[in-house]
């Protein structure tokens, strides 16, 4: 009777939150593919140059997405501050929260662009091949010009998300990843008269498809204030000290967290750069194959944090607990096919990008790793954004230093470089650690599921609400 009750319990949340959970994250998840498929499409036309173009688009965007991810993570406090308002029916907050979020970014892309300018150099201290060194510098460079709009969008980005505004920002990635391509072919291959730039040539091209993308998003919500809220007071255009301490405060363990895990990948690919170029290749083409699998439970991580807010920001939380197991459930769903698909598939999946027999046959040994992480990479995301909605930014940043730095990255260098297992002994240290951090999180979540339902009144709201 107990598991009869226990299904139909289940059963019940999935019929009440999967469609609007579905409907909010369709396009936040096409937008997260659209946006990593610019960096996919990077890899496969400089993978027509050489292997070690292939190679300085990794190396050259390491130090930049590490950089660049720190200012993103600052500013997914606006996840809980935007979507907690717009679900109490508090609009005007909303756009105070954006506005501030715009001077955050802003604030953090000077002094990221300088140290992206400024420390490509330096991974010559780490023993990356001076071939592929030289391309990535120049590809690097090109890319931190794109750091100041990408932080704008970001902000901008998140208020419409929350707000549940997301069709915009999906067509926007969409639009910028055709832009990004022509570019790409004229930049890269040197046509219609301008000199082939190679991988430089590929960081230009995603820096103009963001400040593309930036213009579209904000006009988006300039005619979307206009059209819905024309008698609305202006808000105050000027930084607000006190508004800009709470998303810091909030933000900066997420900062740290996204700094952490996005960094650990990046020192692996620093690792990765000091073996011979083809091993390089193939673990920069499974990267970003399994980046781009990543992107689906990414974006309902997102649709996730903003569900949770709402029904916070309601004070329900029985429809936040809801939001979140059914979060979980389609990113772990999901990133099994993908698993499936990673052992079924690896050699047809890597000719896509390269067809070098000997990075085929590496990369076919690292998509093999790839798949036995892809369910728990998938938990740890989800996980991680159900309890940005509920404002725990700390536990995840905890979970990635431990997890990733103190475990997995250890292990995957002694694999590597001691035991002698190559670029692949690098993959299982990432697959260990992304373990530890999945079961720490989902974890962590029940236990918050746990504490909200000893909260509640019996009519399912918060005790401290109204």
């Amino acid at each position: 009777m107990n598991e009869a009750t226990s299904l139909d319990r289940i059963r019940s949340g999935l019929q009440l939150e999967l469609r609007p959970l579905l409907q909010l994250a369709t396009p936040v998840v096409l937008a997260e593919v659209g946006w990593m498929t610019m960096g996919l499409i990077d890899t496969i036309m400089v993978g027509r140059v050489s292997a070690e173009a292939i190679g300085a688009v990794g190396i050259g965007g390491t130090l930049f997405f590490t950089i660049a991810l720190f200012g993103i993570g600052l500013l997914l406090g606006l996840d809980y501050m935007v979507a907690h308002a717009h679900g109490a029916g508090e609009d005007a907050e909303t756009r105070r929260w954006l506005v501030q979020g715009v001077y955050l970014g802003a604030l953090t892309a000077v002094p990221g662009i300088a140290l992206v300018w400024f420390g490509l150099p330096w991974l010559a201290a780490v023993g990356v091949r001076p071939a592929v060194l030289t391309q990535a510098v120049g590809y690097g460079r090109a890319l931190s010009w794109s750091l100041l709009p990408l932080l704008v969008l970001t902000a901008v980005r998140r208020y419409l998300q929350a707000i549940g505004r997301v069709q915009p920002v999906m067509v926007a990635v969409l639009s910028a990843n055709l832009l990004n391509a022509a570019i790409n072919w004229v930049l890269i291959f040197g046509h219609l008269g301008f000199r082939a730039m190679g991988a430089e040539g590929a960081g230009w091209a995603t820096c103009w498809s963001r400040v593309y993308m930036t213009a579209y998003l904000i006009a988006c919500v300039v005619r979307h204030d206009a059209r819905h809220h024309p008698r609305r007071q202006a808000l105050a255009l000027w930084p607000d000290p006190a508004r800009l301490r709470r998303l810091v405060a909030l933000g900066l363990p997420a900062a740290v967290q996204t700094a952490l895990e996005c960094g650990v990948f990046a020192a692996v690919t620093t690792l990765a750069g000091r073996l011979d170029p083809s091993a390089l290749a193939a673990h920069q083409i499974t990267l970003n194959v399994a980046s781009l699998t990543f992107m689906v439970p990414l974006g309902i991580s997102a649709a996730g944090a903003v569900r949770v807010g709402h029904a916070l920001g309601r004070r329900d939380a029985r429809a936040a607990a809801r939001a979140g197991w059914t979060s979980l459930l389609l990113g772990a769903g999901f990133m099994c096919g993908a698993g499936v698909a990673f052992i079924t598939l690896p050699g047809t999946i890597l000719s896509i990008f390269t067809p070098n027999h000997l990075v085929i046959a590496t990369g076919i040994a690292l998509l093999r790793v790839a798949a036995l992480f892809q369910l728990f990479d998938g938990l740890q995301v989800v996980a991680t954004g159900v309890l940005r909605g509920t404002g725990d930014t700390r536990t995840p940043m905890l979970s990635n230093l431990v997890g990733h730095w103190l475990l997995g990255l250890p292990v995957g260098y002694l694999l590597c470089f001691r035991s002698e297992w190559g670029v692949v002994g690098l993959w299982v240290g990432l697959c260990i650690g992304l373990i530890a951090v999945a079961v720490v999180l989902g974890g962590v979540w029940s236990l918050r599921v746990q504490t909200l339902a000893g909260e509640l009144r019996p009519d399912g709201r918060l005790l401290n609400s109204a």
